[in-house]
């Protein structure tokens, strides 16, 4: 019996990302594979949906619309004051930064650009809007613990540490 890909299967992951021109967003180390819960959304519900019954060993080539992936875009990155963030914050483009409103709900954001007397924060993940391509490889594959299946995500080597 081989062993597939199901509802909490610890499975490690070679991939590849690449954008609608083939030009590579992301990728996993020959030696770091990326581990995921299957079934506890640790991953791209589109990626998700297409690893199911794929056995260890076995590679896919899977391609994610903007609505299983990192949803379509929403808003516009707009520049607020620097003074609205803690003076003493290492801030970076890139990094994901999160708000709350005034009943306490948290607004995740993503920093795009920062000057002295501003930062351009967005309310859109850098890969919304965008198809997503990839490419693969089931590295390994593993029934999960009671207690990661609890948490939601893998333990131990290549997964979260307590």
């Amino acid at each position: 019996m081989t062993n597939k890909i199901a509802a909490n299967k610890v499975v490690a992951l070679s991939y590849t990302l690449r954008d609608n021109d083939g030009e590579i967003i992301d990728q996993s180390a020959d030696e770091s594979p990326l581990f995921y819960l299957h079934g506890a959304r640790n991953i791209v519900p589109g990626l998700e949906e297409q690893l199911e019954g794929v056995a260890q060993g076995e590679s896919i080539k899977a391609t994610v619309s903007p609505e299983k992936g990192y949803g379509p875009r929403i808003g516009e990155a707009q520049e607020v004051p620097r003074n609205l963030f803690p003076a003493d914050a290492k801030l970076a483009a890139g990094m994901q930064v999160v708000a709350h409103d005034d009943q306490g709900r948290q607004i995740p954001f993503f920093i795009t650009g920062i000057s002295e007397e501003t930062i351009t924060v967005d309310p859109n993940h850098p890969l919304a809007g965008e198809t997503l391509h990839f490419e693969v490889t089931v590295v390994s594959l593993r029934d999960a613990s009671d207690e990661e299946i609890e948490h939601g995500h893998p333990h131990g080597a290549g997964g979260h540490h307590h």
